[in-house]
């Protein structure tokens, strides 16, 4: 048990913190590596690393470790506990299917949105993400709705935590700017993004709701810049979104 916290037990806290540790940078480990990441001494890495292996959630090829796919498991039991996903997926078809263009879903994780669900668009080339995938939020349509939702201290809290990165010349990065977007999204109930977290990639988001009228997740769709105008994203698209986005949430029990 935690001496701070007596109902937390350690153990399987830092078990956790390793299983994190593989990332798409990082999707193997070394014993020292892993100690590295997760602030753990090489000792505790090993013994879990080991622990991952005997239970089949890792596998060891020499001094390196990987993940296996039993540790998707504990993700679709994420999944299959929301069954709201079931009836938001012929939504997010059909408004894939009228624009030709991927449709997706999010949730909010920290300082990064979980994809919960995907309908790719039907053309030879798409953007290639899956659910599971994990973006950060503040350079994202689906982020930004997620992140103008919270309640005010909860989004100040956010903004003097993370440091957003230009990862491209277009993104914000700036807490005053990103700040005061996030207002407008909240105002308006959409976002758009024009190439903030990937060149050429254009998208438009809006919340979905739960019976209570909060937000619990966010839809988008996503276009090439070359093929799809801001314009045409804004006057075409953002209306389908948004009233995709009202239609799942009335789905699922918004009153």
């Amino acid at each position: 048990m935690s001496r701070q916290e007596p109902d937390v037990i350690d153990s399987v806290e830092k078990a956790f913190r390793v299983l994190q540790a593989f990332s798409a940078e990082h999707p193997t480990l070394t014993l020292s590596e892993a100690a590295e990441l997760t602030g753990l001494s090489r000792a505790t890495a090993r013994r879990i690393l080991l622990t991952c292996v005997k239970l089949g959630f890792a596998e060891q090829d020499d001094r390196r470790f990987r993940l296996t796919p039993r540790v998707l498991r504990l993700g679709y039991g994420y999944l299959s506990s929301l069954p709201i996903w079931e009836r938001a997926q012929p939504h997010m078809r059909a408004l894939a299917d009228e624009l030709r263009e991927s449709c997706s879903a999010a949730t909010l994780d920290g300082d990064e949105i979980v994809y919960v669900a995907r309908v790719p668009a039907k053309r030879s080339m798409s953007i290639v993400l899956s659910v599971g995938s994990r973006l950060p939020a503040y350079c994202t349509s689906m982020g930004r709705v997620l992140l103008a939702a919270l309640p005010e201290s909860a989004l100040r809290r956010h903004l003097g935590a993370v440091e957003p990165k230009a990862l491209t010349p277009h993104t914000i990065t700036d807490p005053a700017e990103l700040e005061k977007e996030l207002h407008r999204v909240r105002e308006q109930g959409f976002a758009l993004v024009d190439g903030e977290r990937e060149e050429g990639v254009r998208s438009a988001a809006a919340p979905v709701r739960d019976g209570t009228g909060a937000v619990i997740a966010a839809i988008n769709v996503s276009a090439n810049a070359g093929r799809v105008s801001l314009d045409e994203l804004r006057e075409r698209y953002v209306p389908r979104v948004v009233d995709t986005a009202l239609a799942i949430s009335h789905d699922i029990g918004l009153s």
